[in-house]
């Protein structure tokens, strides 16, 4: 399987030219990308690699950074690093861009290719045409010798570390004094390293590892999701510790779980990130279309005005620009904090809810009461090869033109009582139908209403 978008490129490794994260598609779409940068700053000869800890990774590392190289650039490879840990390597380094190693939440037989501009943010969509335009017409030429580039290697863990503690709004003084206990799951990839980093470092003297050993070896489905979080929320549940975290395999999306062991809720990240932001700084926030309406509640609770973006971290950070956002994301899990940089970061997720947690001197489960509460129901349907989407949502849309739509990125429809959103990921041969309500039943129910039109 190979997945190419404006975002990069996503696939199986293995298979044959074309079908698979192969190695010849690997440096085609490596060359491609240095290229469309090359055009875009000429003058600028440094670019950033950094990798989660997948099985494939160090074969895929080797092939992009001696592809980059041999396209005359100056490599600065970052090695085993969390996807915001190489946004921000982007930026320290004053390069043109950067190549992130990882297929994020996927399992362990996928990588990608995640492409990043001169700010350390993901390509827009112009600049990821561009790239797909070179890679089709193999439009590139490599350096002769006297031009080629070099690689050279750097740890840029604590650079981030140091990004974090700089935020005003991080308190490391009321975080050492609450003496939390934190669990931690870092599913065997990066977040082992950045996680315990983070966390010493913001005065966290008790932390219960779990899954920290960066091999790549996924010990349970590397999503972020309550059905395949059970290990850590039965260590929660024995009263071991305060407050856990867990992380996907390039550490930018943030699952919180109760002292008791109960799911504070992947929507509800952002929510509470956020309550203790607006509540110091008050101001606008965004999120995307598929998240949870308690944003915009907890924004007008704070005076702000909250807008949805279509799906896609791109988007997200383009609206928040656009808005003057103090914060935003999605409602993955993924916290994007203008004070730092713009891009999903687990561990700004982090210190900033500890410093809210620390503040609030409310057990976990306690500061998840004090919020909206919505239900979320995550279904999907996988795309047969005559399947015409175009055409499915297009009868969605006009079955419920009475209603609220919105079809920025497929088709949203907002009910009194709650929302459906459907529309084709970026990443997977599916189509996702997000839908919410005041309770779980409801949310089911609206999603089996879409399910049963689409049939």
């Amino acid at each position: 399987m190979l997945v190419k978008s404006i975002s990069g490129i996503r696939g199986t490794i293995g298979g044959r030219v074309g079908e698979g994260l192969n190695p010849v598609d690997i440096v085609r779409f490596s060359a491609a990308y240095a290229t469309q940068r090359r055009q875009a700053l000429p003058e600028n000869n440094t670019l950033i690699v950094g990798r989660d800890a997948r099985i494939s990774g160090a074969m895929v590392d080797a092939l992009v950074s001696a592809t980059l190289s041999a396209m005359g650039y100056r490599v600065v490879n970052i090695g085993l690093a969390t996807t915001p840990t190489t946004e921000l390597a982007v930026i320290g380094e004053q390069a043109a861009g950067g190549i992130i190693l990882t297929a994020s939440h996927n399992p362990m037989q996928w990588n990608a290719l995640k492409l990043l501009n001169e700010r350390g943010e993901f390509l827009s969509d112009k600049e990821g045409k561009q790239v797909l335009a070179i890679a089709e017409r193999e439009d590139f030429t490599f350096a002769e010798i006297g031009n080629l580039g070099s690689i050279e290697h750097k740890d840029y863990l604590p650079y981030h570390v140091q990004n974090v503690l700089n935020l005003k709004l991080v308190d490391v003084e009321a975080i050492r004094k609450a003496n939390f206990t934190v669990a931690i799951d870092c599913v065997n990839s990066v977040g082992g390293l950045a996680l315990p980093a983070l966390l010493e470092a913001v005065g966290v003297k008790n932390i219960i590892r779990l899954n920290c050993t960066p091999d790549g070896h996924f010990p349970h489905n590397p999503e972020p999701l309550p059905q395949h979080l059970t290990e850590i929320s039965d260590l929660l549940r024995s009263g071991r510790a305060d407050v856990g975290f867990v992380v996907d395999p390039d550490v930018d999306r943030l699952a919180i779980i109760c002292e008791n062991g109960d799911m504070f809720g992947e929507e509800y990240t952002l929510v509470s990130v956020a309550d203790y932001v607006l509540k110091h700084t008050p101001g606008n926030t965004v999120s995307n279309l598929s998240s949870t309406r308690a944003l915009a509640d907890v924004t007008k609770l704070y005076g702000g005005t909250y807008e949805a973006s279509a799906v896609g971290e791109v988007n997200v950070t383009t609206l928040m620009r656009k808005n003057n956002a103090v914060i935003g994301g999605e409602g993955n899990g993924g916290v994007i904090y203008p004070a730092s940089h713009y891009g999903r970061d687990a561990l700004v997720g982090v210190a900033l809810f500890l410093s809210h947690l620390a503040h609030s001197g409310m057990k976990v489960s306690e500061l998840r009461k004090t919020y909206p509460n919505y239900c979320i129901s995550k279904n999907r349907i996988d795309l047969t090869p005559d399947m015409d989407v175009d055409a499915l949502l297009e009868r969605i849309k006009q079955r419920y033109a009475s209603e609220r739509i919105t079809t920025i990125d497929g088709v949203k429809i907002d009910f009194a009582d709650g929302w459906v959103h459907l529309r084709k990921s970026n990443t997977e041969p599916i189509i996702r139908i997000y839908s919410e309500a005041a309770t779980m039943e409801q949310a089911n129910a609206l999603a089996q209403q879409i399910k049963d039109a689409i049939a």
